[in-house]
């Protein structure tokens, strides 16, 4: 069974907003995860691999919503460049990252395998891969840590933005 509830969101305000109601809604912060780029404008580096940590708050989610969440890293991935991760899948993606980056970051897959670590299906995380590669903000929640929620968080998710390859954001055209 999948324990993970997910989408990706095209830009910061919508995936800021859907962490706030998710938050609002009751769901434990330690449930709530975030992947993205960070912000090139308000980015300090702090870290070795010249990622910043200190600008993931609002690189992430805008307005500092990330920087509420537990556990932050930072990311350097091959062929797609720094990203941030904050909550509960930045305690597993750091060491991931750093073991994968270089397997499988020149041919590509390194944040589908990521985010397949982190029990996203197989579909949504090659959707949610191309989406980030291109500046999207992936945002999770962890059911197993915030029990009963499923359902109203993929409603949050949806509501807020939130796409996936199941569903797909439509554009008019």
């Amino acid at each position: 069974m999948n324990h993970v509830v997910s989408a990706v969101f095209d830009n910061r305000e919508e995936a800021g907003r859907a962490v706030t109601e998710l938050r609002s809604a009751g769901i434990p912060e330690e449930a709530i995860s975030l992947v993205g780029h960070p912000d090139d404008e308000n980015e300090i580096h702090d870290d070795e691999d010249g990622a910043s940590k200190g600008s993931v708050a609002g690189a992430v989610a805008g307005g500092g919503v990330a920087g509420a969440l537990l556990g932050v890293g930072a990311l350097a991935i091959p062929g797609v460049g720094p990203l941030v991760a904050a909550g509960a899948i930045a305690a597993s993606a750091v060491p991931a990252a750093a073991a994968i980056g270089a397997a499988a970051g020149a041919t590509g897959g390194a944040i589908f395998r990521m985010l397949s670590d982190h029990e996203v299906e197989g579909r949504d995380a090659e959707y949610y891969e191309e989406h980030i590669s291109r500046g999207a903000t992936f945002v999770s929640v962890d059911t197993r840590l915030a029990e009963g929620t499923a359902e109203s968080a993929q409603i949050i998710l949806e509501r807020c933005g939130g796409h996936s390859a199941s569903n797909p954001r439509v554009t008019a055209g």
